[in-house]
């Protein structure tokens, strides 16, 4: 089994990552492996609603980060999300690279459990966890929890590290996700309904 860790920081092993990083060496521990990557700093393009990935099956812009979190996404087993907090939300390009994924790769996501890891200086992390556990709440995914909120605290690069409760709120979490993957393990799927979609407006 692999958990996909995704930072949505731009800054390069930064608190996001360190947060993550604490989660995928309590995974190992528990026998589970792990990916972690990076968003980086480069521009990321936003859905434009135009549902080509309906007909191809993915996005049909083809930048590097979709296409490697694309690929990870459909091979692993659970996702963990983390992204620093801005104006009191996410990383507006983890969303643009969120909204797509999302809207191309689903179908290859629902049922998997899902974590969301905010990194605030001081607040807006359960905003920021709200936002994106949305993506999983309604993509059929399973959202775990923690012993407290999936935050870590941090303003300057390795400040994460010094939020004692921050980092044993990750260990749990990862704890939690291996609990769940063992517990899901060969079971069959629920039945599905054909989906209905009422529009207010026609």
């Amino acid at each position: 089994m692999k958990v996909l860790l995704l930072s949505g920081s731009p800054r390069k092993e930064g608190n996001s990552y360190i947060a993550l990083k604490e989660i995928g060496d309590e995974l190992q521990r528990n026998g589970v492996d792990y990916k972690i990557i990076e968003l980086g700093n480069k521009p990321v393009r936003g859905c434009i609603a135009c549902y080509k990935c309906i007909e191809l099956g993915r996005c049909v812009f083809e930048d590097d980060i979709y296409n490697k979190v694309f690929e990870a996404a459909k091979e692993c087993d659970a996702l963990v999300v983390a992204s620093p907090v801005y104006f009191g939300g996410p990383n507006g390009s983890l969303c643009a690279l969120l909204d797509r994924l999302f809207m191309s790769a689903g179908k290859h996501l629902q049922y998997k459990p899902a974590a969301s890891v905010a990194i605030c200086r001081r607040g807006g992390a359960s905003a920021t966890f709200d936002r994106l556990n949305k993506y999983y709440l309604m993509t059929n995914m399973l959202v775990i929890g923690s012993q407290y909120w999936n935050s870590v605290h941090g303003r300057t690069q390795g400040e994460a590290m010094q939020d004692e409760e921050g980092l044993q709120t990750m260990r749990t979490l990862a704890r939690n996700i291996v609990w769940t993957l063992n517990s899901i393990n060969g079971k069959e799927l629920p039945k599905k309904e054909a989906k209905i979609a009422t529009n207010f407006i026609r």
